[in-house]
C-alpha cells in the first residue's frame, strides 16, 4: 500500500509543472537621532515619528514609532528601525517632569526644551511636515538641536 502512494505521488508530481513565485523584500532602513543641547540631565527625552502630515506635530495621529529615553548628559540618541524608504519628521520633547507631554504656558509657548528634525527656525505656529521632513533611502542618522524658550 505504501509503495502504491509513493508511486502516485511520484506520478503527480512529475506531471505538474513547477510555477516559482518570488517575493522581492522591502528593504528596512534604521533612522538614529541624535540630539543635542540637552541643557538639564533629568527626566526624559520623548521622541515621535511621523510619516506625513497627518497629526504633525502637535498630536499622536500620525505617529509612526514612538518612545522616551533617560535624559543623561547634554545629548542622547534614539534608534527607528524596519523603516521603509520614504519621507519622515520627528518632534522631540524634553520632558523634564516625567508627565509625558510638552508643557506650555497658557499662550502655547513650550515651558520645556523641543527639537525639530531639520532645526527649522522658531516662529509664531508649528512648522510644516514638508519644513521638517528628510529622506530616508538606507541607514540614516540625523541631528537636532534641543531648544528652549
Amino acid at each position: 500500500m505504501v509503495k502504491i502512494l509513493q508511486v502516485f505521488s511520484l506520478a503527480i508530481a512529475s506531471s505538474t509543472s513547477f510555477i516559482a513565485s518570488t517575493t522581492v523584500a522591502q528593504p528596512s532602513h534604521k533612522l538614529t537621532v541624535v540630539v543635542d543641547r540637552i541643557a538639564r540631565p533629568r527626566g526624559q527625552v520623548c521622541f515621535r515619528l511621523y510619516d506625513k502630515e497627518k497629526g504633525f506635530p502637535r498630536n499622536a495621529a500620525g505617529v509612526i514609532q514612538s518612545g522616551c529615553t533617560n535624559a543623561q548628559g547634554s545629548s542622547v540618541i534614539a534608534e527607528f528601525h524596519a523603516l521603509q524608504p520614504g519621507s519622515y519628521a520627528v518632534t522631540v520633547f524634553h520632558d523634564e517632569n516625567n508627565d509625558q507631554k510638552l508643557n506650555t504656558n497658557f499662550l502655547g509657548i513650550p515651558r520645556e526644551g523641543f527639537a525639530i528634525s531639520n532645526n527649522p527656525p522658531v516662529k509664531i505656529g508649528a512648522p510644516k511636515f514638508s519644513n521638517a521632513s528628510f529622506s530616508v533611502e538606507g541607514d540614516t542618522t540625523i541631528r537636532v538641536n534641543m531648544r528652549y524658550l
